[in-house]
């Protein structure tokens, strides 16, 4: 068969895509972030608020989504919105973006998260197993499984999107299901009256604790100082709740992607942002909010300061006494396994779309005999490794959310662009609440980046720059094609 003819097989059905965004969505935040809201705004009526709008905006632009998915149902979702809507360079910037740290990052920090739990259970594959070093670079066994987990399901999704999509729903469910039975234990027999008790005492008394002198100090928060506590806060939860969109990456692939993508986006979402919702308030049912940095038990240390933020561990050491880390391990091993399934298989789409404008690496525009762009696989599985050994990755994260917020708002802005530029085109499914309801997102994604841009300007900065490196590359990019236009 010749490689040029082989194309997309449309494999993937409503529970497919489904589970696709689920997955991608549920991997190691929710049983870690909630700590660190707990810090920042110390009452848990504020923690499941924001919990709570991270939900409503998450569902709002999926919703809003649809209407894009619907209009350019190809493969590269977002980076081919953008590019439709503004032009080329902002959606190369976006496929640049995504490619350096975004995807990749992700990957690797879901990978890294894959190894340190299963150190849990096997000690060998811990961080502090140092197997060689090169020069300044030490190489632990955690980074090594990182990388082979990578590689494991990059080669499985070599095989084509069917195995992709097998792999997918079967990880989705067991962790679904096994996030679900934590939930029911921890609301059941997990129940603590003591901690409700206390919890119910402090419920919307907010307060911020920060380090200082050796010492947590606590300061009470209203006001403005209340709003941007809560606004700095949900950038965890938004990067818990956040890869919903990766099934538009994907579009090629969904059987009637104008039906199916917008559906699969908003059912995935209203299933992860009950869960997750649950997930806190079985939280809040078996340990305090507040704790104490030294405590001697799970109880005595709160939410706040469950050892390494690990709540969902911290809960089911509660219920279940030591067996509990072991169980939890479990569970989490299998959702970040499957939540970078999803990654991975999704990426990779981006890669091509790019490929085939003449803005990546030639081969990554071409798919295998098993119709996946293979090249865009391996290229994107190289990366994340090469950010698994540098460690690196989590800083970067850290500094692309402003960045990951704006191309959001863009996107979304970009309905509005194109109703006016594609007035005819066939829109099979339309934003709802449009207006309303996309402008909404607009401007409460744009205060949060505000509030991001005051709160930490070093990492809204630095974020911006690692997508700026995106400009000259593009214009290389244009340079190259053309002279390789010119010479064929």
């Amino acid at each position: 068969m010749n490689r040029e003819s082989v194309e997309f097989r449309r494999e993937l059905r409503l529970f497919d895509a489904t589970m696709l965004v689920v997955g991608s969505m549920i991997g190691s935040g929710i049983f870690i972030v909630s700590a660190d809201i707990a810090r920042m705004v110390g009452a848990p009526g504020y923690l499941l608020l924001v919990w709570l709008l991270t939900g409503i905006l998450t569902l709002i632009a999926a919703v809003s989504y649809g209407e894009l998915a619907a209009l350019f149902p190809q493969a590269g979702g977002q980076y081919v919105y953008l590019q439709r809507a503004y032009s080329p360079l902002v959606g190369f910037l976006y496929g640049w973006a995504l490619f350096l740290v975004i995807q990749t990052g992700s990957i690797a920090a879901v990978a890294v998260a894959f190894a340190k739990f299963t150190a849990v259970l096997i000690p060998w594959f811990s961080e502090g197993n140092v197997l060689m070093q090169i020069g300044g670079l030490r190489i632990n066994a955690g980074q090594v499984l990182a990388i082979v987990s990578i590689a494991v399901l990059t080669l499985l999704n070599l095989r084509g999107v069917r195995l992709g999509k097998l792999v997918q729903d079967t990880f989705t469910v067991t962790k679904t299901a096994a996030l679900l039975g934590l939930i029911i234990v921890g609301l059941t027999i997990g129940l603590n009256a003591d901690s409700i008790a206390r919890n119910w005492a402090v419920f919307w008394d907010a307060q911020r604790l920060w380090e200082g002198l050796g010492e947590w100090q606590a300061e009470p928060l209203t006001g403005l100082a209340l709003l941007s506590a809560l606004g700095a806060a949900m950038v965890g939860s938004l990067f818990a709740s956040d890869a919903w969109n990766n099934i538009t990456f994907a579009a090629a692939e969904v059987v009637e992607p104008q039906r199916t993508i917008p559906r699969s986006m908003a059912l995935g979402v209203l299933v992860v942002t009950t869960l997750y919702l649950m997930a806190n308030f079985a939280y809040l049912a078996v340990l305090p909010l507040r704790g104490q940095p030294d405590g001697a038990t799970v109880w005595e240390r709160g939410l706040q300061f469950a050892l390494q933020d690990r709540v969902g561990a911290a809960v089911a050491e509660a219920v279940f006494g030591p067996w509990g880390a072991a169980l939890m391990a479990v569970l989490i091993m299998v959702s970040t396994f499957g939540c970078n399934n999803g990654l991975i298989l999704s990426g990779a789409r981006v890669y091509y779309a790019m490929a085939r404008d003449g803005l990546f690496f030639q081969a990554a525009g071409r798919l295998n005999r098993y119709a996946v762009p293979g090249v865009a696989l391996v290229l994107q599985a190289v990366w994340s490794s090469i950010l698994c050994l540098s460690g690196r990755y989590s800083d970067l994260l850290d500094y692309i959310i402003f960045a990951v917020l704006l191309f959001y708002i863009a996107t979304i802005g970009g309905i509005f662009l194109l109703r006016r530029k594609m007035p005819n085109a066939e829109r099979p499914y339309r934003a709802p609440g449009y207006p309303i309801l996309p402008l909404l997102y607009i401007i409460a994604a744009a205060a949060i980046a505000l509030d991001l841009l005051l709160v930490k300007p070093r990492y809204t900065v630095a974020g911006l720059l690692i997508v700026a490196t995106g400009v000259p590359v593009y214009f290389f990019w244009q340079w190259w094609q053309r002279r390789q236009h010119r010479e064929g």
